[in-house]
């Protein structure tokens, strides 16, 4: 996977990040916000605009008007407060509505489905159901771009928590086959993420991801058989190579690795 810092900017033709003042372990560099538009639209698409963060929302938006452009809807890729917290004050300072899969976090009268088709930025994007880092989880694409915005499915660093209760891994490996075969018969060249730099070989980052989960899956398998009796214990002989500031997130996804091995006995 690629290494490196986020660059304001990034993204590609018709997607720009402007990067959150939020960095953390978790986190990464701090929360991607994307800012989409069609070449010479006049209306752009704003996703996740990450924490309650005043100065950064006023970035965004500023950053929309200063391209001649303003704000017809904002997107949640999912649920999480680093993605969603400030959604309701950027839509008090923009007017515009927020579409979101889980109903708690619209403002407006539209969702995020499967197969949904948004074109309020003059191009299509195309929603992509990706349960599993949450249950609310949902990619975007970007056919005109080859590109492919990710949320916290697939991040520019590291692989991503799978955040049980909520997220569960058996939709989590469904999630990333969708993506692996959507990335081949769409010939995708760019991933964005929610957290880190882009990716530009989206197939072999996602089959990274497969290979992650098969091998940590096997480790966990190994710690419960030499005697772990719980996510804490098993943490601590899987992921000991792991900074503990990131424990209590490995803590959820061996948790639903633990479910994910005892639906499949």
């Amino acid at each position: 996977m690629i290494a490196g810092a986020v660059i304001d900017g990034m993204g590609t033709t018709r997607a720009r990040c402007v990067l959150a003042p939020n960095p953390s372990p978790m986190t990464l560099d701090g929360t991607n916000t994307w800012i989409l538009a069609e070449p010479g639209s006049p209306r752009a698409v704003v996703v996740d605009p990450g924490p309650g963060h005043a100065g950064h929302l006023h970035r965004v938006r500023d950053q929309v008007a200063a391209a001649g452009q303003r704000v017809a809807e904002i997107l949640l890729t999912h649920s999480h407060s680093d993605h969603s917290a400030g959604a309701a004050a950027f839509a008090a300072l923009t007017g515009a509505p927020v579409r979101a899969a889980d109903p708690a976090y619209r403002l407006g009268d539209e969702g995020l489905a499967p197969g949904d088709t948004i074109t309020a930025a003059g191009g299509e994007i195309h929603v992509v159901a990706t349960p599993g880092h949450s249950a609310d989880s949902v990619c975007l694409h970007l056919p005109a771009d080859h590109a492919l915005l990710t949320g916290d499915t697939v991040l520019g660093r590291g692989t991503t928590v799978v955040a049980h209760p909520d997220g569960r891994l058996a939709d989590y490996l469904d999630s990333l086959r969708r993506l692996e075969e959507l990335i081949g018969v769409r010939g995708l060249t760019d991933l964005l993420p929610g957290h880190g730099p882009a990716q530009a070989d989206p197939l072999s980052v996602v089959r990274g991801y497969l290979r992650h989960r098969a091998e940590r899956l096997e480790q966990v398998r190994t710690a419960v058989a030499a005697g772990a009796r719980t996510a804490r214990e098993v943490v601590e002989r899987v992921y000991s190579d792991v900074p503990r500031d990131v424990w209590p997130a490995a803590e959820l996804s061996v948790r639903a690795q633990l479910d994910y091995l005892a639906s499949s006995r």
